[in-house]
C-alpha cells in the first residue's frame, strides 16, 4: 500500500497578467520546490485554482508538471469537481498523464450528508487506479470527512491519506484511535504544523512552503526527530506567515509571499484580484518581516 509522508506542497499554478498559464513559472517553482527537499507536489489544489481554470489547461498543468518532476518526487493532482461522472473521467484521465496519485475535495457544489460523503469517496477509491488523498476542509467545502466515515471506507484501497483541515487539533488524535494507522495522516494547515506533529502526523500538506521550502522542509523534519525546542524557535518565526494560508485570500497572499521570496509572478484569475492598498501593505509588512527574521536566525544542523 501506498505510504506517503513529508513535506508535499500544495503547488500554486502560475499566471500571466492577462490571465493566461505561465507553464514555465510554473516548472520553476516545482523544481526550486524539488531541489529544497520536499518529499512531494501536488498540483492543481485549491491553492492552485483548480475551479478556475479550463480542463485543457489543467491537462497543461499536469502534463508540465510531469515533465519537470521527471521521477525525483511523488506527483498529485487536486481533483475537484461537482459531479461523480465527471470527477471519475479526470481521475482515469489524469492516471493516464502521468499524475501518481489524488488529493480528492468532495462535491465542490453540494453540502453530503455523511452517507453520501462516504459513497463519493468509495466510488472514487474502486472507480480509478490511483492512490488518493482526502481532502478535509470542512471550513472551505461544508463537508467533513469524519473519523468515522474514514473507518467505513477502511476497506477501499485506494484510499490511503487524509489532509485534515478541520483547524480542530483534537482531530489528529480522534482520526488514530478510530481508525489506527490505517491512513497516512497528513497536517493540512500551516499554522498547525508543529501540534500535529507532536500528536502524529506523518506528513504536511503545505500552502507556505511554495515560498520556503528549506525552511518548511527543516521545520518538518525537526518535528519528526523531536527536536521541539529547535522546531519551535523556527515555527515562532514562520507563523505569521503561516496564519496566511488560512485566510480566504490565501492564494493571493502565497502567490505574494512567492514573489517577494524569489520573484515568482503574483498574478491570480477572476473572480480572485491582485492585492491593493492597505490590504497589500499588511500582507507585505508579515512577508518583510518574515524575511528579514530568518535571515538573522542561525539555521539549525541537521
Amino acid at each position: 500500500m501506498t505510504r506517503w509522508t513529508g513535506v508535499f506542497p500544495a503547488v500554486t499554478t502560475k499566471l500571466k497578467e492577462d490571465e493566461s498559464l505561465d507553464l514555465a513559472a510554473t516548472q520553476a517553482s516545482i523544481d526550486r520546490l524539488i531541489k529544497n527537499g520536499v518529499s512531494g507536489v501536488i498540483v492543481l489544489p485549491m491553492l492552485g485554482e483548480n475551479a478556475s481554470l479550463t480542463a485543457a489547461e489543467r491537462e497543461s498543468v499536469i502534463l508540465a508538471a510531469k515533465e519537470v518532476v521527471a521521477g525525483r518526487v511523488p506527483l498529485l493532482s487536486g481533483l475537484a469537481h461537482v459531479g461523480m461522472t465527471e470527477a471519475l473521467a479526470s481521475a482515469r484521465h489524469y492516471e493516464k498523464l502521468g499524475a501518481q496519485g489524488l488529493m480528492a475535495f468532495p462535491s465542490i457544489a453540494y453540502k453530503s450528508d455523511p452517507r453520501e460523503t462516504a459513497a463519493w469517496y468509495r466510488t472514487l477509491g474502486t472507480g480509478c487506479g490511483l492512490p488518493i488523498m482526502i481532502y478535509n476542509n470542512p471550513i472551505a467545502y461544508g463537508v467533513d470527512v469524519t473519523p468515522a466515515i474514514l473507518n467505513d471506507l477502511a476497506d477501499v484501497k485506494n484510499i490511503v491519506c487524509v489532509k485534515e483541515e478541520t483547524g480542530n487539533i483534537r482531530r489528529v488524535t480522534d482520526l488514530y484511535n478510530e481508525c489506527g494507522d490505517r491512513f497516512s495522516v497528513f497536517c493540512g494547515v500551516d499554522d498547525l504544523l508543529l501540534e500535529s506533529a507532536a500528536l502524529g502526523v506523518t506528513g504536511w500538506v503545505s500552502g507556505m512552503t511554495n515560498a520556503w521550502p528549506a525552511e518548511c522542509v527543516e521545520l518538518f523534519e525537526l518535528c519528526m526527530a523531536g527536536r521541539y525546542d529547535e522546531a519551535r524557535r523556527l515555527y515562532r518565526i514562520l507563523t505569521p506567515a503561516f496564519h496566511l494560508d488560512t485566510d480566504v485570500k490565501l492564494v493571493q497572499y502565497i502567490k505574494m509571499a512567492e514573489k517577494v521570496v524569489y520573484g515568482a509572478p503574483e498574478w491570480v484569475r477572476a473572480p480572485r484580484l491582485p492585492l491593493i492598498g492597505t490590504e497589500r501593505e499588511r500582507v507585505l509588512g508579515v512577508l518583510e518581516a518574515t524575511v528579514s527574521a530568518l535571515a538573522a536566525t542561525p539555521r539549525s544542523a541537521s
